[in-house]
């Protein structure tokens, strides 16, 4: 039962890593775009996708949720018990995507909203601001594929 309990552990600190990177992330970004789009409304479909970006961390760490689940069987089936090295495992294969994600999705947030001025400014910025947002994705992306591949490996 041990077992079981540190692999639950593990998908809910994706989960949660994710989320709350995500939250924080967007809120930043959020109120950035509120300040800039109370003065210039038109702008709304230049920001909504910086506004948005920082999000896909919370996906991330629910999708690593839901594969531990899946691989404990606890969506249907027949589930399956892990001892407790195989719940260690997993427990620590979920954290680059708990870790990356909290702190990319920070980190993100505040890199789109430094964007958000970009657009202020200038307008057709709004590419360029996407793109410097979308390189801190790429850590929430391998943190994810890490947090794959490692649960991929534990056979139980």
């Amino acid at each position: 039962m041990l077992g079981t309990a540190l692999a639950i552990l593990g998908s809910a600190l994706a989960v949660f890593g994710g989320g709350i990177g995500s939250s924080i992330g967007v809120g930043i970004a959020g109120q950035a775009c509120a300040g800039l789009l109370s003065e210039q409304p038109e702008k709304f479909g230049n920001l909504l996708l910086l506004a948005a970006i920082p999000g896909t961390q919370g996906i991330y760490g629910f999708l690593a949720g839901f594969l531990v689940i899946s691989k404990l069987g606890l969506l249907g089936g027949s589930p399956v018990t892990p001892d407790l090295y195989q719940g260690l495992q997993i427990l620590f294969a979920c954290l680059p995507v708990a870790i990356s994600g909290l702190i990319s999705g920070i980190h993100q947030g505040k890199v789109s909203a430094a964007g958000v001025g970009m657009v202020a400014k200038r307008a057709e910025e709004a590419g360029r601001a996407l793109i410097l947002a979308v390189l801190v994705e790429t850590y929430a992306i391998l943190g994810l594929l890490a947090t794959i591949l490692l649960l991929n490996g534990i056979k139980i």
